[in-house]
C-alpha cells in the first residue's frame, strides 16, 4: 500500500474514533460541545500522539535494535511527560475535568494515575500495531523471495529439457544423416517445427492443451522417421480438448524416456501412450516393453526435472505412479488441469 493511502487510513480511523466517542457522550452528558471537544479532541490527540511515537520512533530506534533497557526508560519518561502535560491542561480546564461531586477536586496523584493507564493502554496497542504490520511486512518479503526462488528454480529445470531434448533429436538426426535416409529433411522440419514451439510457445507458464499435444504429436512422427516408420505407438487421445491449459513441456520427459528405454520396433508390444481428458482432469498413461539388455536403465535427468516441476507447479493436484516391472515400464499421471 502506497504511503499516502496509509497516512488518509490512520487520519480516518482516529477522526472516526474521535467522532464515534463525542457523539456518544453529547448524547449521554449535560456537556456543552465544546467541552467535549476540548476532552476528546485535546486529550485524544494528546494520547494518539504518544501511540505514533512509540510506533515510528521508539520501536524502530530501541526495540528493533534489542536496546531494551533505552526502550523501557524511554516509555517511562514519555508516559511520565505525558502525564504531566495532561495534569497541567486540566488544571487549565479545572472544573471541566477535574471536579467532582459536591466541589469535590480530584488529587493530583489519583488524577496522574489514571492518566498514566490511558498511556499505557495506547503504547501496548500501538506496539501490538506495530508488530502485526512487521509480521505482515515479513510474511510477504518471504512470499516474495520464496516465489523468486521457485521462479528462478523453475526457469533452470526448463532450460535443462531444451538441451536435453535437443541433444537426443540430433542424434536421431544424425543416425538419419549417416545412413543418407531420404527422410532426412523432413525430419529436420519437424525438428524445426518442435524447436520454434519450445522456443516461442512456451514461454507463458501455461500454455493451451492443443498445443502440446500437437507438440507431443510432432515428437512421435520425428521419432517415426528415425525409426524409418518402424516404431509401433498407440496413440490415443480420448475425451474433448478445448480451452484446458497445462504446463509446458511436461509430459515429453515420459516419452522420451519411453523411446529411448524402450522398445519402439515390435509390433508385438508397441509402445502405449494414452490421454484421457474428463471433467478438468489430464489422465496420462505410458508403458513401454525393456530392452533386455537395458532392464535396469532408469529415467534419468528427465524424470527427476518432471516430478520437481509437478510438486512446484502443481501441488496437492497431481497423482503420479511409475512401475518398473521387469519386462515393462509404466508410467501413470492424474493432473486437475
Amino acid at each position: 500500500m502506497k504511503k499516502s493511502w496509509q497516512i488518509f487510513w490512520h487520519v480516518f480511523f482516529w477522526l472516526s474514533m474521535i467522532s464515534f466517542f463525542v457523539y456518544l457522550a453529547y448524547g449521554s452528558s449535560k456537556m456543552t460541545l465544546k467541552d467535549l471537544l476540548v476532552i476528546f479532541v485535546g486529550f485524544g490527540g494528546i494520547n494518539i500522539g504518544l501511540f505514533y511515537i512509540n510506533f515510528l520512533v521508539f520501536i524502530p530506534r530501541y526495540l528493533d535494535t534489542k536496546k531494551y533497557k533505552l526502550y523501557a526508560g524511554a516509555i517511562i519518561l514519555t508516559i511520565i511527560l505525558f502525564g504531566l502535560g495532561k495534569y497541567g491542561i486540566a488544571l487549565m480546564f479545572k472544573e471541566l475535568i477535574l471536579m467532582r461531586e459536591k466541589g469535590h477536586i480530584l488529587s493530583f496523584w489519583r488524577y496522574f494515575g489514571s492518566t498514566v493507564f490511558t498511556s499505557v493502554i495506547f503504547v501496548f496497542l500501538s506496539t501490538v500495531l506495530r508488530f502485526s504490520v512487521d509480521w505482515f511486512l515479513n510474511e510477504r518479503i518471504q512470499r516474495d523471495l520464496e516465489n523468486q526462488r521457485l521462479s528462478a528454480e523453475l526457469s533452470f529445470l526448463k532450460s535443462q529439457i531444451n538441451p536435453h531434448f535437443l541433444f537426443n533429436s540430433l542424434n536421431s538426426i544424425y543416425s538419419l544423416a549417416y545412413q543418407k535416409s531420404d527422410t532426412t529433411p523432413e525430419a529436420i522440419l519437424k525438428l524445426s517445427e518442435i524447436m520454434r514451439y519450445m522456443l516461442y510457445e512456451c514461454n507463458d507458464n501455461k500454455v493451451e492443451l492443443s498445443k502440446e499435444l500437437q507438440y507431443l504429436q510432432n515428437y512421435i512422427d520425428l521419432q517415426k522417421i528415425r525409426f524409418g516408420n518402424k516404431a509401433f505407438i498407440n496413440y490415443e487421445v480420448h475425451g474433448e480438448v478445448t480451452n484446458q491449459h497445462i504446463v509446458p513441456l511436461l509430459l515429453i520427459s515420459f516419452i522420451e524416456n519411453a523411446f529411448k528405454h524402450g522398445v519402439a520396433n515390435d509390433p508385438a508390444s508397441p509402445i502405449v501412450l494414452k490421454i484421457n481428458l474428463s471433467d478438468g482432469h489430464l489422465y496420462f498413461f505410458v508403458q513401454n516393453k525393456k530392452h533386455s539388455h537395458n532392464r535396469d536403465a532408469s529415467g534419468g535427468i528427465g524424470l527427476i526435472n518432471v516430478r520437481r516441476r509437478l510438486d512446484l507447479l502443481y501441488p496437492g493436484k497431481y497423482n503420479l505412479e511409475i512401475r518398473d516391472e521387469a519386462d515393462t515400464y509404466t508410467v501413470q499421471l492424474s493432473l486437475v488441469l
